[in-house]
């Protein structure tokens, strides 16, 4: 797969996910239930078969930065960073996207972690 196409599918998997998870934030549902978590896991496996988690992946999607990603993208880290200076809580509607991160975060975590032991556990 060329950079560019390998590129273009990992900033659509990162519009796909931020969707998905401002979706379950609309609508107050949590990501571990469908159809949230199917979409999500869908996403995970196409990222995986485009190399995007791979260790040296130049697509970085790993659940740490993917998630860094679309905290950027959302102000959750400036507004974390002046919450912390002024000594103040984070607004609501950031800690609710925070927490959907976390979600996400953790899901895509335990799927990474699952993918790479199966042979281990399957004797492939």
């Amino acid at each position: 797969m060329s950079s560019s196409v390998q590129e273009s599918l990992s900033r659509h998997i990162t519009d796909e996910v931020e969707s998905i998870v401002l979706e379950a934030n609309r609508t107050e549902k949590p990501l571990e239930l469908d159809p949230f978590r199917g979409q999500l896991f869908e996403l995970f496996v196409t990222a995986n078969g485009a190399g995007c988690l791979a260790e040296d992946a130049e697509n970085d999607l790993s659940a740490e930065n993917l998630c860094r990603m679309l905290s950027q993208r959302w102000g959750l880290t400036a507004a974390t960073k002046k919450s912390v200076e002024d000594r103040t809580n984070l607004p609501d509607e950031h800690l609710s996207r925070m927490r959907l991160l976390w979600s996400m975060m953790r899901l895509w975590m335990e799927w990474t972690y699952a993918w790479n032991r199966w042979e281990e556990f399957h004797g492939m």
